[in-house]
């Protein structure tokens, strides 16, 4: 069996975790209260308490939500090793190595990637010109529209998974990338004294990959995620998948020790006032990045909770728009 498949296994195997009733013993009006998609949202809400990083992934997955318009932000170094530029709905993250930057994410066109990635990285201090790869962490516009750009001016190595790197080649979208490196699950990277993991984690398209890779705050290390695709699917099934990913996602965030909690839509978690916050010192020499271990976990388990409730909500809804089964008697 190939690493993939054993991949892909693993996954299907969570996937039926996720679904299994509770355990035996629990009364059936119980567990079917419980499963039902209040009970998950009730439930993510109590773990997310007051905390405005949670509380804010809450709101980015209730049914409905739509994604706030906020003003782009001017740049950040979030990290001493890592530099975050974004026009507001969307963000690039650069991983500044010994040996040159690892981008994640490229914004939405060549323009946006010469107008705004460019002399921003440069304003915080990262040369652009020591781009060496450009991580699309999923086949969507907003994330791949501007990595071509800095393959043809920097000869930077562009790499997506290859479920995504194929919806590109079924679509052709605008300002496709070239097809270039594939990224496997698990798959390492490194560039200098930096090693960054990548994790698949399909849900949000079937592509979608999320990071592992180690940061530096005043000198002293972390380790961090980025996870690469929040907004649930459409489809029921690919809800299921998603919450597979969180799953998955989560334990191995557990195994790395991954204490700071990013995301590329800086909106849904809160980030973009994290680095309000970063950046006019309120925080003092904390940096609300770094979540701990802990509460990284409880992140994902909002998370997990806030899937659960809509693949719940998908399945009430189908319920109540399913015929009614014929209550005739015998005369």
């Amino acid at each position: 069996m190939s690493f993939e498949q054993s991949a892909l296994s693993r996954r299907a195997v969570l996937v039926a975790a996720a679904l299994l009733p509770l355990a035996a013993g629990k009364a059936e009006a119980s567990a079917a209260t419980l499963d039902s998609a209040q009970d998950h949202y009730d439930r993510a809400a109590r773990l997310a308490g007051d905390d405005p990083v949670l509380r804010q992934i809450v709101k980015a997955l209730s049914p409905g939500a739509v994604p706030p318009s906020v003003p782009a932000p001017e740049p950040l170094r979030i990290f001493d090793d890592v530099a975050v530029v974004s026009t507001g709905f969307v963000s690039a993250t650069a991983l500044v190595t010994s040996q040159g930057v690892i981008l994640i994410d490229a914004l939405g066109s060549p323009e946006e990637a010469e107008q705004i990635i460019v002399p921003q990285l440069r304003s915080v201090g990262v040369d652009p010109s020591k781009i060496r790869y450009v991580v699309a962490a999923h086949g969507h516009y907003d994330h791949f529209g501007g990595a071509q750009y800095f393959a043809d001016r920097y000869g930077a190595r562009v790499m997506m998974h290859p479920a995504d790197w194929d919806l590109l080649a079924a679509d052709a979208p605008a300002n496709a990338p070239a097809r270039d490196l594939e990224i496997a699950d698990g798959q390492r990277l490194t560039l200098g004294d930096t090693t960054v993991s990548f994790h698949h984690t399909p849900g949000h398209t079937k592509g979608t990959v999320s990071a592992i890779f180690p940061v530096r705050w005043k000198g002293r290390r972390h380790t961090a995620m980025l996870w690469g695709g929040t907004n649930p699917p459409a489809a029921t099934p690919d809800k299921r998948v998603l919450l597979s990913s969180v799953l998955d996602f989560a334990a191995r965030m557990r195994r790395a020790g991954v204490d700071v909690e990013l995301n590329n839509h800086g909106a849904s978690d809160y980030g973009l006032a994290r680095m309000e916050e970063l950046r006019s010192g309120s925080t003092g020499s904390r940096n609300p990045f770094v979540l701990g271990q802990a509460r990284a976990q409880r992140f994902m388990r909002v998370m997990e909770h806030m899937v659960r409730g809509r693949i719940a909500t998908d399945e009430e809804a189908g319920a109540a728009a399913s015929p009614l089964r014929s209550s005739r008697t015998c005369c």
